[in-house]
């Protein structure tokens, strides 16, 4: 699968954040979690739908499709990671650490990720 954008995997992870095994997500609640419009949301639905990480029918709640719930799981993962990292190693403030995450978890490998993870284990 072609690698997506930054933009692209907060949505994924969104919607995995705000989905359950019954129910998917709304798209005011997307837009909400992300500070975008729901026009935005409903653009963003488009292309993830087209690529066949989402299931996005007008007017109904967004679901991840096998393949998305994978990558949202991927990337919330790294996050979670990061996040805690940054937390409980670096001492950094949870509130500037969870924004630190949320940039560094598109760029980092997973090879850094898991020396991170290591590092922590060893602690």
């Amino acid at each position: 699968m072609e690698k997506l954008t930054f933009v692209m995997e907060n949505y994924l992870e969104a919607i995995y954040e705000l989905s359950n095994e019954n129910s998917g997500a709304r798209v005011s609640d997307i837009a909400e979690r992300l500070g975008v419009t729901k026009a935005s949301v409903n653009n963003a639905m488009a292309t993830l739908a087209e690529k066949g990480l989402v299931i996005n029918e007008k007017y109904k709640e967004v679901f991840l499709t096998p393949t998305g719930l994978e990558k949202a799981k991927r990337t919330a993962n790294k996050h979670h990671i990061i996040r805690k990292f940054l937390t409980d190693i670096l001492k950094v403030n949870p509130e500037i650490a969870d924004e630190d995450a949320c940039s560094i978890e598109h760029v980092i490998s997973w090879d850094s990720i898991n020396a991170m993870q290591e590092f922590m284990e060893e602690d």
